[in-house]
């Protein structure tokens, strides 16, 4: 199980919006200068996730609550999204290249199998979604901010 920390930012009707924040390794990698993640990190949002979780439990804006999702799930998502558009491409390719016997017809078709994988893959996700063993599921919620208090006696 992929476990995170995420923090409340509302609570209404059974219904949890949460803000996850990305953990990256790129303070501590010495390849910044070259690397692509590091320029996507600079340009991108700053690394915050807000999404939404059914939660019975009523929960407090600032709570922490630690989310949890299958290996299983993740694996096959990443599977399903890298995979699918790879095999479209080089599959649409052949078929072009079997059909046309042109290089430019290969490239034609695999740009059109690679982008048709991307289709398919986002329609199959969209269907995994909804699937319960595809959602993060709340493992434990910390104490609300105001309930700890510490004072010192001076």
């Amino acid at each position: 199980m992929m476990k995170e920390w995420a923090t409340v930012v509302s609570w209404q009707d059974g219904i949890a919006t949460l803000h996850a924040e990305m953990k990256t390794s790129c303070n501590s990698c010495s390849a910044r200068k070259g690397c692509g993640s590091h320029m996507l990190e600079k340009l991108g949002p700053k690394n915050a996730h807000v999404m939404k979780i059914a939660s019975a439990e009523p929960l407090i804006p600032g709570q922490r609550i630690e989310l949890g999702i299958a290996e299983t799930s993740l694996l096959s998502s990443a599977f399903l999204v890298y995979m699918t558009p790879l095999i479209g491409l080089f599959a649409l390719a052949g078929v072009f290249q079997m059909l046309f016997h042109s290089d430019l017809a290969a490239a034609c078709g695999a740009l059109l199998g690679g982008v048709g994988g991307f289709i398919l893959a986002k329609g199959i996700s969209g269907l995994l979604g909804r699937s319960a063993s595809f959602q993060p599921v709340i493992l434990s919620v910390a104490l609300p901010p105001d309930v700890l208090r510490v004072s010192s006696d001076s």
